[in-house]
């Protein structure tokens, strides 16, 4: 059995995951609306050695720690692997995940279902704000990239970070 009746808790958690590179405000958004409705969030930063990411996963970690902190039941771990794996081994019964589009939907109903088949897991989608639906770490990369003004789509101190990373490459 998973979830918080395995061990006679009645603790409620909930995993957002993701890459995260950058976090972004639709992130924020979604991890602060499952934040109000569970006792205990975790923010998985997906490892994938295939992919170079702009941060590194220890980078990634603190920025969402940082930014973040407000949320005192928020937990960020970085995993590889499977996400019903890292559910499994922390009791939680429950993904978060924040819809943007028609396009995001059918991707994710096929990720809940083979999630959901394997162990149980349910999914829950969140609609993202309208201010934020547009928004995706690959775009705020690319805009800034190119000297775009991100400062309005990520936390300061994220923008910060991609100031300086950008300028360095």
């Amino acid at each position: 059995m998973t979830g918080p009746e395995s061990e006679g808790s009645l603790v409620r958690r909930a995993v957002c995951p993701g890459s995260f590179d950058p976090i972004h405000n639709g992130h924020l958004d979604i991890i602060a609306r499952a934040s109000r409705l569970y006792d205990e969030v975790y923010v998985a930063v997906m490892i994938n050695q295939s992919k170079k990411g702009l941060f590194e996963i220890e980078e990634r970690i603190e920025l969402i720690r940082e930014v973040t902190a407000d949320y005192a039941n928020v937990r960020v771990e970085a995993f590889h692997g499977l996400l019903v794996d890292f559910c499994k081994q922390r009791d939680i019964p429950a993904i978060v995940k924040g819809l943007r589009a028609v396009s995001d939907f059918d991707y994710e109903l096929q990720m809940a279902h083979m999630n959901n088949g394997l162990t149980g897991v349910e999914t829950l989608f969140v609609p993202t704000s309208p201010t934020n639906s547009f928004l995706s770490s690959s775009l705020v990369k690319e805009v800034a990239t190119w000297g775009g003004d991100v400062s309005h789509l990520v936390p300061p101190a994220v923008f910060d970070a991609l100031s300086r990373r950008l300028k360095k490459d």
